[in-house]
């Protein structure tokens, strides 16, 4: 599978609303997820499908270079996947997920379908949702199932589930978000996906939280509104100072490297070992340099 571009933010836009898509993609959103569960009702899932295969099919055509994600839900997933697998689709978010069994049998659904429809196979990531007490748990297991790019909390149904009740600051889930960075660490999966925030009027109690999020190991966050987007992607973008003195790291150490050093220093006489130089070479992934 070729590697991905980084993604800062992820933008939900319901599946049964297809005037909005092409108006999603206009709106900075690195990503969007077409969504195919919650935000549709169901009498309305089958319209929902077919507007979103439609949609998916003519992105591959376009030079849009938005990723295009549709999220599915677990009670008809097999529907799901089969109406909207199609080049232009980069990746397919996995509601509720219950364990890693699941997430293999997605896998050995998008390998029929890549080939009978001609993909190159393993070209549609997974990103499933830990939405119950379960799926956290198991959380190793679902970030090192195959396909799995990305892995995101359902901090709603997850507080449902545990009868936690979150303080304005998200405290009582500190310990469900370490958990869910310290998996996709484990399994060398990409960052995980910050929660989504119902709130998108305050855009600076957004901007404090998915800062914390990013201290905390997240790589980018789920947005519900397109306000939200233009902040998600400013806490995400590494500033030209983070990106400078990340490359000077980089460089000091493929000097030292080159030239059997065994000790390096920073400009400021401070020693690098090579945790510094792995966050420096993610900071620079991040920034696409």
């Amino acid at each position: 599978m070729e590697p991905r571009a980084a993604v800062r933010s992820h933008l939900y836009v319901p599946g049964d609303r297809p005037e909005l898509f092409a108006r999603a993609l206009q709106r900075g959103a690195d990503a969007l997820i077409l969504d195919l569960e919650d935000a549709v009702a169901w009498p309305r899932k089958q319209r929902a499908r077919e507007a979103v295969a439609e949609f998916v099919a003519g992105h591959a055509v376009s030079d849009d270079p938005t990723q295009l994600w549709v999220r599915v839900n677990a009670e008809s997933w097999r529907d799901d996947v089969t109406a909207v697998v199609a080049p232009g689709l980069s990746g397919l978010c996995l509601a509720k997920t219950p364990g890693a069994a699941y997430v293999a049998a997605v896998a050995a659904l998008l390998d029929e379908l890549e080939d009978a429809r001609g993909l190159d196979v393993g070209a549609v990531a997974l990103s499933p949702l830990l939405e119950d007490a379960a799926a956290v748990l198991a959380a190793p297991a679902i970030a090192a199932a195959s396909r799995v790019a990305r892995l995101q909390v359902g901090e709603v149904d997850l507080a449902a589930d545990c009868g936690i009740e979150p303080g304005a600051d998200g405290a009582e889930l500190a310990w469900v978000r370490g958990q869910v960075v310290l998996a996709s660490a484990a399994a060398r999966i990409e960052a995980p996906v910050g929660p989504v925030t119902t709130d998108f009027t305050d855009l600076d109690a957004l901007r404090s939280s998915t800062d914390a999020l990013r201290r905390m190991g997240y790589g980018s966050r789920a947005c519900i509104h397109p306000a939200q987007v233009t902040v998600v992607n400013d806490v995400f973008t590494p500033r030209p100072d983070e990106i400078d003195r990340a490359r000077e790291i980089v460089d000091r150490f493929e000097r030292a490297e080159q030239a059997g050093d065994g000790v390096l220093l920073d400009a400021d006489g401070r020693m690098i070992d090579l945790a510094v130089v792995r966050n420096a070479r993610r900071v620079l992934a991040r920034a696409g340099s």
